[in-house]
């Protein structure tokens, strides 16, 4: 695994000057869900938008960039992430509410915009509390809960592109699909304006009330999970085919397809991140051989294998 002393020679030291906050090989696996994975190289804080694009414009070449979130969807594998890995903070996750326009920073929790919209007597965003995550990865994945999708509230977006300019997308722009978006990889979401409609507030409140509970019922949310595994492919649900395969609570190593929902993977308290992704992987052959389906992991996975980063390092352990 990567240590301190096996980083990239100077990589702090190479990288520009900024308002916010560098921290070389930080404990990713604490960040995410999963509660799993090495470090990253350098984890960078951005003061804000302006120190994002700062950075973005003048970091060195060939140095690669990760944005993190919240953790909740996300499988760091075990040798770490080269190069630097953006954390989006507080200064991230402003909401504010203007009739039934809420603006929000890329960093606030999907649950906590549900909750403002609620305060304000918008209705339609209750879906986002069921979506554990913050709205910088709900743009990316068009992520949805409760037959609904981040598109059908989405007004704009501000993003700030590999080369530290700050664009703004409308609708189109955007190119939402199914758990997807057509922007480039390597933009960064800063910002959104979501829209609802005019609610009343009890009413919103018990609505979230029932999704909350319902979420509770049936998924392993006190578990430490990634959210739902694989996207559900067109006109079927991959929890059915999990189950149709024969893997609930399946196990590899401490990993185990969750017995209360097929459709999540847990760390059941020791497994590594080569754990969970060897017992993806094995989900996704059984429903293949199965049912002849080909289920595509909605989790999203970042970094390198232990033996990646051996090699990485010239064979470091």
């Amino acid at each position: 695994m990567m240590t301190a002393r096996h980083a990239m020679p100077g990589l702090v030291d190479r990288l520009p000057r900024v308002r916010g906050r560098y921290e070389p090989m930080a404990d990713l696996g604490k960040m995410t869900w999963f509660r799993v994975g090495g470090p990253a190289e350098v984890l960078f804080a951005p003061a804000d938008a302006e120190d994002l694009a700062a950075f973005l414009k003048t970091r060195p070449a060939g140095v690669p960039v990760t944005v993190v979130g919240l953790g909740s969807n996300m499988l760091v594998r075990d040798g770490g992430v080269p190069g630097v890995v953006i954390h989006l903070g507080k200064a991230f996750s402003t909401i504010t509410v203007d009739g039934l326009t809420i603006r929000c920073g890329a960093g606030a929790v999907d649950a906590n915009v549900a909750a403002a919209a609620r305060d304000a007597g918008v209705a339609g965003l209750e879906f986002l509390t069921g979506i554990p995550g913050t709205i910088g990865g709900a743009l990316r994945m068009n992520a949805g809960a409760y037959e609904r999708e981040i598109k059908d509230v989405f007004v704009s977006a501000t993003a700030v592109d590999a080369r530290g300019e700050i664009q703004k997308l409308d609708y189109d722009a955007m190119g939402f699909s199914y758990r997807h978006t057509a922007v480039a990889e390597d933009w960064i979401f800063i910002g959104a304006e979501l829209k609802g409609t005019t609610g009343d507030v009890d009413a919103v409140t018990a609505r979230l009330r029932a999704i909350r509970s319902e979420r509770e019922q049936s998924q392993p949310t006190k578990s430490r999970t990634g959210g739902s595994t694989f996207a559900n492919p067109p006109g079927q649900s991959a929890w059915k085919l999990v189950d149709a395969a024969g893997f609930r609570g399946k196990t590899v190593g401490g990993a185990q397809v969750s017995p209360k929902h097929a459709n999540f993977l847990i760390n059941t308290g020791d497994a590594t991140a080569a754990d969970l992704e060897t017992l993806g992987e094995n989900v996704r052959a059984a429903v293949k051989a199965t049912s002849g389906v080909d289920l595509h992991w909605e989790i999203r996975r970042i970094g390198v294998t232990k033996d990646d980063a051996k090699a990485l390092t010239g064979g470091a352990a």
